[in-house]
């Protein structure tokens, strides 16, 4: 039932956001001044409450605790695992971002701070850090602890309902269940073609720059045909080898293109860029975190933080079902530190790297990169390229890699949709994924069409306020099962210990009684 009615919705959302793309964005405007103007403060409070939450775990009693059990052991070596996390996580957005969101609070900047200036620059990669940093990844990492707890060591479905079992216990496996399950898997599907539309957006864009291709919809709707065959292709394959080995090439493959800009671009001012966002980052972090504007009346917060962080809580279900998936022997803090720091880490390298180009640019380099924002954010990228050398390369490089990160994002979609809208545990069939596969196709191609991406997104951060609900029982369940789970250890423990006590004991009193013996003989 889980997977009908929520493929139904699925196409159904497609069909009238297509077919009406005007009324659609008029509704999703209207809900989205209502979620902002009377819940927006919940989005900053519950994601900072979640950040905390992990910190806990990474750093309390509960660290030593592992997903399978004591004795479990990881299924992928460190390298490959942090590879997949980062490729399912943040990869399409990583490199449309990449210098588009710098530039863009440097026109428009936040703390209403005059654009173009110094402070600007500096509020730019400051915020730019906030909104792909640890935030986003406490989130898919708590999603992802406790689907991998419920699935692996409570013998539960992989299902986002299961982690509802200690709060309402077993009404989880009823309609209530069915209801989350289904919301879940719709949302996801959305997030997830909302974030290929973009990327296929940005691959058009590259493909004209550096082969002189129309950018139309033509364009746009070939890339989402080719990648296609290539993400079910991958999905076919299993994830040991499709996920595990593109998300290799593409960690590397960034890798390479992150080293040649930072060598290529103003490399000392990359270098001061992230040490001083860096800085400015965790100074202003809990600030941050809370800050909304009741008495400027401003729209910043809402249009950027609010909309992220809903965007995050939206891909929670799938990017945690994933990290679930491939995270089996790993502790909890282990788990943590992988999720929320390296990745956060690699991003802010990410973003220093070609945001801090890209801001060099506009402010000492003589591009105008303000002029590029101005024709799209996928634009943003290519004409930072065009100040430094083998432009053409780097373009070419950057394709690549995008359409990498759509196989492996789509693939890791494909595979939790699917997941997510079965009853049973373990691997989807091919004939379940090969459904899923076309749904997010169809529903990114649909908003191409429609042009209606905008209003998809508006959609995306009212549809996530009940998730951001759902985090806090899913904090509060999860503490309570890992609590019972260090108890129950704990008592193991000192039952084992007994016995070894007991057991020195008695081989003392027998040690004890053979020389007694020994010396009544003797004597």
């Amino acid at each position: 039932m889980v997977f009908r009615i929520s493929l139904l919705l699925v196409f159904a959302l497609a069909v009238v956001a297509g077919l009406a793309p005007d009324s659609f964005g008029a509704m999703a405007s209207a809900a989205l001044v209502a979620v902002i103007g009377h819940a927006g403060w919940l989005y900053l409070l519950i994601v900072f409450l979640t950040l905390a939450f992990l910190a806990y775990l990474a750093f309390g009693p509960l660290a030593r605790l592992r997903i399978g059990g004591r004795d479990a052991e990881p299924e992928f070596s460190n390298p490959v695992w942090l590879s997949m996390l980062f490729a399912a996580g943040m990869g399409i957005g990583l490199v449309f971002w990449g210098a588009a969101e710098p530039v863009s609070h440097l026109v428009k900047p936040p703390e209403g701070l005059p654009p173009g200036t110094p402070q600007a620059a500096r509020a730019a990669m400051r915020y730019t850090f906030f909104h792909w940093g640890l935030h986003p990844w406490a989130i898919y990492a708590l999603m992802g602890l406790a689907i991998a707890w419920f699935q692996y060591n409570r013998n539960g479905r992989g299902l986002i309902s299961d982690l509802l079992q200690p709060l309402i216990g077993d009404r989880h496996l009823g309609w209530i269940g069915k209801v989350v399950n289904i919301v879940a898997v719709v949302a996801t599907a959305i997030g997830v073609a909302t974030t290929l539309g973009f990327g296929t957006m940005q691959i058009s864009a590259g493909m004209a720059r550096v082969f002189g291709l129309p950018t139309g919809l033509g364009m746009q709707l070939g890339v989402i045909a080719v990648c296609f065959v290539l993400y079910m292709a991958s999905s076919a394959s299993g994830v040991d080898r499709g996920i595990k080995w593109l998300s290799s090439f593409n960690l590397a493959l960034a890798g390479l293109l992150l080293l040649a800009v930072a060598l290529l671009g103003p490399t000392g001012f990359i270098f001061e860029t992230f040490t001083t966002s860096l800085g400015s980052y965790l100074d202003h972090l809990v600030e941050m975190s809370l800050r909304m504007a009741p008495f400027s009346e401003s729209t910043w917060v809402a249009d950027w933080t609010i909309f992220y962080w809903a965007w995050w809580i939206s891909w929670s279900p799938f990017v945690g079902a994933f990290i679930a998936r491939v995270s089996y022997g790993r502790s909890v803090r282990e788990f943590v530190l992988g999720v929320v720091a390296v990745p956060s880490l690699l991003g802010f390298a990410w973003f220093a790297t070609f945001g801090g180009a890209a801001l060099w640019g506009q402010m000492f380099g003589g591009a105008d990169m303000a002029g590029a924002l101005a024709e799209g954010y996928e634009t943003v990228l290519f004409g930072m390229y065009d100040m430094l050398p083998v432009s053409g390369l780097l373009s070419a490089l950057t394709i690549a890699l995008l359409v990498i990160f759509f196989v492996t994002s789509a693939d890791s979609a494909v595979l939790v949709l699917g997941s997510m809208s079965s009853e049973s545990a373990g691997d989807p069939s091919l004939s379940r994924k090969f459904a899923w596969g076309i749904a997010i196709a169809v529903i990114a191609a649909a908003m191409l069409v429609a042009g209606g991406l905008g209003a998809l997104q508006t959609l995306i951060t009212v549809a996530a306020l009940p998730f951001a609900l759902l985090m806090v029982g899913v904090m509060v369940g999860l503490q309570r099962v890992l609590s019972i789970e260090a108890l129950r250890e704990k008592a193991e423990e000192r039952r084992a210990r007994r016995a070894i006590e007991d057991w020195i004991a008695r081989e003392q009193a027998l040690q004890a009684q053979a020389d007694a013996e020994q010396e009544r003989q003797g004597g």
